[in-house]
């Protein structure tokens, strides 16, 4: 599932055909995602403006004029391409749905824009913003990763007194919004911290930060400024607005290179468990 470096991509690469722009007309070629989608969904979002796109966590809002939030995820394959080009055959419109298109918006500018989605576990909801804070998708989530909410002082105040180890602390969307376990298996690896190791333990026994704490959240920062300038990472049904792939994959430290050599020289082999259901990837002998 894309975490937040693949959402943000995605948001970015959204922002020039959406932000500021009107919806002409709405196709919708079924009537459900993962969920249902909003009762008449074409209707009520044409003629408004997208006043400006957001992510939280791995949600995109896109607020909008008249009061409303389209909540949008991506599930496990969703993806939307941009077609700018005012294509015709015979003084029309040239059709360029493909399979899975389930959603398209037209904009008035003459963009196009399809949701695709072959397994259709993203969804789309509209909110109204005024009860947008308080919606079962939000309320819950935890600090953005790359606030200036996120410090030492609230990491260790959060796993004072866990009973959980940093895997599963990390990967808890009501403690940081947007982390899964591509960007936990790497920062967990960048500070030197074993996967396993008690959550409490970034925490004094007053819940002051210790060095782990800090060191953690260097990390957490740094992998995810860093997947994002490679445009996320592609494993398998991910890419960006323009249909071109992301590249931080080919940076991975531990993910997916079970049985290949540490990043650090001299160091032992990267290792696979699994916590949580999950497989987690780390290295034994330099992550403590």
């Amino acid at each position: 599932m894309p975490e937040l470096p693949e959402v943000e991509t995605v948001r970015r690469g959204l922002l020039p055909a959406l932000e500021g722009h009107t919806f002409a007309s709405v196709e919708q070629h079924r009537p459900d995602l993962r969920f249902p989608l909003p009762d008449d969904f074409p209707e009520r979002l044409r003629g408004r403006t997208v006043l400006r796109l957001e992510r939280r966590g791995k949600y995109l809002l896109a607020h909008l004029s008249g009061g409303d939030v389209l909540l949008m995820h991506l599930g496990m394959t969703g993806r939307f391409t941009i077609d700018g080009a005012k294509r015709t055959v015979n003084g029309k419109r040239a059709p360029t749905r493909a399979a899975h298109d389930h959603v398209v918006f037209h904009m008035k500018d003459g963009a196009t824009i399809s949701y695709n989605d072959a397994r259709r576990f993203g969804f789309m909801k509209l909110i109204p913003e005024k009860e947008l804070a308080e919606h079962p998708l939000m309320h819950h989530l935890g600090v953005e990763p790359l606030s200036e909410a996120l410090t030492p002082e609230y990491l260790a105040h959060k796993a004072h007194g866990k009973k959980v180890n940093l895997k599963a602390f990390l990967s808890d969307q009501r403690i940081i919004a947007g982390l899964g376990n591509i960007y936990v298996c790497e920062a967990l690896y960048r500070a030197g911290l074993s996967p396993e190791r008690g959550a409490a333990t970034i925490a004094t026994k007053t819940g002051k930060p210790n060095e782990r704490a800090v060191a953690l959240v260097a990390a957490i920062r740094a992998v995810l400024e860093d997947a994002i300038r490679a445009g996320g990472s592609t494993l398998r049904d991910y890419r960006h607005a323009d249909g071109e792939l992301g590249y931080f994959q080919h940076s991975f430290r531990v993910y997916g290179r079970e049985g290949k050599p540490c990043r650090h020289k001299g160091c032992g082999t990267v290792q696979r468990i699994v916590q949580g259901g999950r497989s987690t990837f780390y290295c034994p002998r330099c992550q403590r």
